[in-house]
């Protein structure tokens, strides 16, 4: 098994958007990349503990692999939005991948340059890629929201 870390804007809707595909054993939704130890959720929002709602993915790399999880990243949010994903404005909402070793930062670099260089978005791409660091999964009522709601995505608009 191997892990993935992606933030792309708030975490409902992109680890449902994760936790369906084929290969992904588990997903568990949480903060990365901050300066403070065990934020909560009002924590986060604050705006102010530099940390990311993330969703950390397991998944079988023989089933699905880390360049396809990265493809579906993409194709989940605007990776030219700068701290924002629709209504959502903050910098716990930035695009960002957090990498789990030497092979996945440069899958992760290679990716985003092959993004840029398609001419897919008019804007630059701000997505982050930096070291995974400590995760910090989030309360049990942010685990699997929409599923529990019946709801397969989040409405932005």
């Amino acid at each position: 098994m191997a892990k993935a870390t992606f933030g792309a804007g708030c975490f409902w809707g992109v680890e449902e958007r994760f936790r369906q595909l084929s290969g992904v054993i588990s997903t568990s939704v949480g903060y990365s990349g901050g300066n403070r130890s065990n934020p909560t959720y009002e924590d986060v929002c604050t705006d102010t503990t530099g940390h990311a709602e993330v969703v950390e993915i397991e998944f079988d790399p023989a089933r699905i692999t880390y360049d396809q999880l990265l493809d579906i990243f993409w194709a989940s949010h605007d990776p030219t939005q700068l701290n924002r994903q629709g209504p959502d404005v903050g910098a716990q909402y930035r695009s960002a991948i957090f990498f789990h070793g030497p092979a996945q930062e440069a899958a992760a670099r290679a990716s985003k340059a092959r993004l840029e260089a398609s001419g897919r978005f008019r804007r630059p791409i701000v997505t982050e890629i930096t070291p995974a660091s400590t995760f910090y999964r989030a309360e049990e009522y942010h685990q699997r929201y929409l599923e529990k709601r019946g709801l397969a995505h989040c409405r932005i608009g």
